[in-house]
């Protein structure tokens, strides 16, 4: 949320801009008001007593929560879907069920609400395997179990309950964004996130410990392939289901043998890709998303990004993603942001009589900008390493997929 708020604020169209609640980042370009953004009743008052024109809906809860529903009622423009449409994220069991319907590859699956039912279709999978919890789990809800024991582990911890039992996809993942409006749907960006907590991809899964911008892996061809075969026939599926799609759909994808073959949807930027996405984007942000929201996105100019890369570095808190240590001071972020192309966000922080403090897991998502990936990813280091946080944690091997096929 602090991205989108720094990069709406550029847009040349956007007056005035509110955040609720808002964080000590988003402070710095937003107007910042203590709502709660579940809350529908307040959020449309807010909106109404603000004479607000569009509302940019950023996290799941919200829109799962029907915010984005209550805010068009009430005559609002809305960029975000609809309760309904949020399914694509909120229920990981309602869309395997939309991709098996509509011909959309990914992976097989089966839907199970016990721990005996999830033992039984682990028996049928066999490992390595993939274990998802059924809602919305802040990215964290999803356990790779590449032995039956790590799988059986995942199936007890998790409980009685829906999940999703899948088969395990061979390939490198990417991330791709697409504006929806309906049945119109238009590629935005590329991005690769990294989801293990550890370097090399180990240990369990975050909501994302760092990520980059483009993802070269998915070559136009690619791109092109998974739109009309994973994107748009979602977009077409909603329509037919009366719960059309409006706002960014997040694919994320596995690259197989086979072509991309759709591993889960998020039916908003997200965490950490929206971070190198943003500073990409060219032109005005809030007329763009101001036409998805009032169903002008076929007659808008296709989005256009800059000729350049973006890499973003998390920093978490200790503990993170089990509990993390919370309160843990932070300073020199001024001082990082000199470093040449560099913008610190903040997720996890709050003020406090000592200062910028930790107050959840991923603390900073610190983004640097250059010509090349090399450059952009060697300034985010260095800004990294120019922050004191005691407390903090990052991986040292953002984009390593990347600097194998350069080298």
């Amino acid at each position: 949320e602090d991205a989108l708020a720094w990069r709406l604020r550029q847009s040349p169209s956007c007056g005035e801009l509110i955040a609720a609640p808002g964080n000590p980042g988003i402070a710095r370009w937003a107007r910042c008001v203590a709502v709660d953004p579940v809350d529908a009743a307040a959020v449309t008052d807010l909106a109404r007593k603000q004479g607000i024109d569009l509302v940019v809906i950023g996290p799941e809860a919200p829109l799962v929560a029907g915010v984005g529903d209550a805010l068009r009622e009430a005559g609002f423009a809305v960029f975000g879907p609809s309760a309904a449409a949020a399914r694509l994220e909120g229920s990981k069991g309602f869309t395997k069920d939309l991709c098996r319907a509509n011909g959309i590859p990914t992976a097989d699956y089966e839907r199970v609400e016990t721990m005996a039912e999830a033992r039984a279709a682990l028996a049928r999978f066999g490992a390595p395997v993939v274990i998802k919890a059924d809602g919305l789990a802040a990215g964290k809800g999803v356990t790779v179990a590449m032995s039956l024991a790590e799988a059986e582990d995942a199936i007890t911890a998790a409980g009685d309950g829906p999940m999703v039992i899948e088969e395990f996809l061979e390939g490198e993942e990417a991330s791709l964004f697409a504006l929806v409006d309906g049945e119109t749907a238009v590629a935005l960006a590329s991005a690769q996130d990294h989801k293990r907590v550890g370097e090399g991809d180990t240990g369990p899964n975050t909501g994302g410990m760092g990520a980059y911008c483009p993802a070269p892996v998915l070559t136009p061809e690619l791109e092109a392939r998974a739109m009309d075969a994973i994107v748009r026939p979602t977009a077409r599926a909603m329509v037919e289901a009366g719960t059309p799609f409006s706002g960014v759909l997040y694919a994320g994808l596995m690259l197989t043998a086979d072509g991309p073959r759709l591993i889960e949807y998020n039916v908003r930027f997200g965490d950490p890709e929206c971070e190198a996405i943003m500073p990409l984007i060219d032109g005005d942000f809030a007329a763009l998303l101001m036409n998805v929201a009032t169903g002008r996105l076929a007659q808008t100019e296709a989005p256009r990004l800059l000729d350049k890369h973006a890499v973003t570095v998390v920093v978490a808190a200790r503990g993170y993603p089990g509990r993390p240590a919370s309160g843990g001071t932070i300073r020199a972020i001024e001082s990082a942001e000199t470093v040449p192309g560099v913008t610190v966000f903040h997720a996890g922080t709050a003020s406090s009589s000592t200062g910028l403090i930790a107050s959840g897991g991923r603390v900073l998502a610190v983004t640097a900008v250059a010509e090349s990936f090399a450059n952009a990813r060697a300034r985010a280091y260095r800004a990294v390493d120019t922050i004191d946080f005691a407390d903090g944690f990052h991986r040292r091997d953002i984009g390593w997929r990347e600097l194998e096929r350069a080298s």
